[in-house]
Formats: structure tokens, sequence, C-alpha cells
């Protein structure tokens, strides 16, 4: 894990380009898509069908899945995990309804991963983490647990309209991923990306952003990117 200095400023946000999901299962290529940079992006839409029958996970994206996607276009980032392979507890889980299919190409990923180049780590961190990280290299991709998630500024019971009817959201856990792109320290709220809704940053506290994102399923995945050298 890197070393990150003490102190990073007091408010920052990640100019980064939206882009909206098109589908109920492609939120997290749709991060991928907010960070890649304009030449990027063209190819992977171009491609993308492409992109999803050689990562060979069709409609059933996991964080280590996307991991080779970001590999393949070059990104350099690291993925953080409490679990490495198919975490066995979450099979009689609705929300895994894939898992059986699943649990051989993910579990084959994270066996291959270091001599694909993908760089996976087993940790949980915590959200002085996460800001240190965003202060100093770049966004975040992370996996949270869409009923968890709501925004300071959206109404609609602080729960935006977009992502409700996109995910059709029920009380239980429902995995979807958004960018973190920045934080405000004096208001204590992280700043977000969320790929369901459209082109606008979303606030929420750090505490509520900590549950949603340590939710049971979510294995606490986080994808740290850099856009600055380590």
């Amino acid at each position: 894990m890197e070393d990150v200095p003490s102190y990073v400023p007091d408010i920052l946000e990640h100019p980064i380009v939206h882009y909206s999901q098109r589908y109920d299962w492609d939120c997290g290529l749709a991060c991928i898509l907010m960070v890649l940079d304009r030449r990027q992006r063209q190819t992977f839409l171009s491609q993308f069908q492409q992109i999803c029958d050689e990562g060979q996970f069709g409609k059933s994206t996991w964080t280590i899945d996307l991991c080779y996607v970001l590999k393949d276009f070059n990104v350099p980032h690291k993925y953080l995990t409490k679990t490495l392979g198919a975490n066995p507890n979450h099979r009689v889980n609705d929300y895994y309804k894939s898992y059986t299919l699943d649990m051989l190409r993910v579990n084959n990923k994270f066996r291959y991963a270091e001599q694909n180049g993908v760089d996976v780590k087993q940790c949980t961190v915590n959200y002085r983490f996460l800001i240190d990280h965003l202060g100093t290299y770049g966004n975040i991709i992370l996996l949270i647990s869409a009923s968890l998630l709501y925004c300071d500024l959206c109404k609609f019971n602080k729960l935006p309209c977009e992502i409700r009817s996109c995910l059709s959201i029920t009380p239980s856990y429902m995995g979807h991923y958004i960018v973190l792109c920045g934080y405000n320290k004096r208001l204590q709220k992280f700043m977000y990306r969320n790929p369901a809704c459209k082109d606008k940053v979303c606030y929420i506290p750090y505490q509520a952003l900590d549950k949603a994102r340590k939710a049971n399923g979510t294995d606490e995945d986080i994808i740290l990117l850099y856009d600055k050298a380590t």
C-alpha cells in the first residue's frame, strides 16, 4: 500500500467526464469510462461487446473483472479487498444469482492476477485513507450497497430519482459502483459521481459512505486509481 502524506487539501474535486450506465448491470464499466481519456473512451465504446466477450463476464461484472479491463487500457490502479476470490459466504444470497457461473472465472482471475500485472491486496482501510488517496493520487472506484447510497444535494428523501428507477432499489443489498472524485473536509463529506444518475457531483457524509461501502456483499472492494506517479 502506498505511503501517503499526512497533509492533503481541505477541499478537492477531480474533474472527470461523467458517463451514465446504459443497462442495469454495466455501472462498473460506466465508472471505467469516466476515468479513461477521450481516445480510450472512444475505443472502449466502439469495442464494448468485444471487451465484454473477452472478459467473459457477460452481464455480471465483478471488481476483479474491472481491474483486468483497466489493465488492458494501461490505467495504473491497485485493488484492495477483504476477500481474495469469490466469497463463498455470498453463494446463498439472492443478489449473487450467477455466483456458481462466476466463481471459476473470478477465482482464476485472482489466481493469475500478479502474472497478468493486476495488483491485488487483501486489506481494509478507513475513510481517512480514502481522503489521503484522493488528495494525493487520484480517483477511486468503489463497490457500495446502492440501497444505502444517497446524496445530500438531491431531493426525494435523499435518494436520486434516477438511481431509484434505474436500479429498482429495495431495502436489501444491491451492488453498485461509483467513482469517488473528491471530498470537503469542512463539511466532512465525500464527492462522488454515480453512473446511474445524470451529469452531476453528489455529496455524502463520511460515515454514510463508510456504511454503504462496508455493507455485507461488498467485501469492501476498492480500486485506487493513480493519476499521479507513486
